[in-house]
């Protein structure tokens, strides 16, 4: 028997703060269950032809949040699927709603100097252009968590291989859909 089936049956979309590895966890989860794996960052950056860099810069983060919102409601009208989420995604309300309601969410929640090491290590965050990413985080994760707190699941990350953190999301997520977990 496929232990593993009952996750198949709705789209998991993973939210948490930038450099928790929603993208890289994301790709991994998706081939172990076998299902189709979407960022919904690219997704953005696809429909709208240009970074989010840019649109934040030329139109604002209001207008990135809104593109992004009905991005997420396109993904979610998908076939089941993983799904990755910018680390702001979640705290629109909307867009929360839309998670909520057609998807199984998994809060992924790491350290923030474990973060900061990881998104230190990019320039292509808007959010941390010339600001200390320790500082940005823990403002961020003051806003974000008690939101972030609604997912469905939450599972603890560590600085350890991504199939590490792997194994606790689809072990929480079952235990979550066997009723083991609340």
């Amino acid at each position: 028997m496929d232990r593993y089936a009952p996750l198949r049956a709705r789209t998991i979309t993973l939210v948490g703060l930038m450099g928790v590895g929603k993208t890289s966890v994301g790709r991994r989860l998706a081939t172990a269950l076998g299902l189709p794996f979407r960022d919904a960052d690219h997704e953005v950056e696809a429909a709208a032809g240009r970074s989010i860099a840019d649109i934040f810069a030329d139109l604002g983060e209001a207008a990135f949040r809104e593109g992004e919102r009905r991005v997420i409601a396109r993904l979610l009208e998908e076939p089941p699927h993983i799904l990755a989420t910018g680390g702001g995604a979640f705290m629109n309300a909307e867009t929360r709603k839309l998670i909520k309601d057609n998807s199984l969410s998994v809060w992924l929640k790491a350290d923030i100097e474990v973060l900061a090491r990881r998104v230190g290590k990019k320039d292509t965050r808007p959010l941390l252009i010339g600001k200390d990413p320790v500082v940005v985080l823990t403002g961020l994760a003051e806003q974000r968590y008690p939101i972030y707190a609604e997912a469905d699941v939450t599972v603890e990350t560590r600085d350890t291989p991504h199939n590490v953190t792997v194994d606790l999301v689809l072990e929480t997520l079952l235990a979550h859909v066997q009723g083991t977990q609340s």
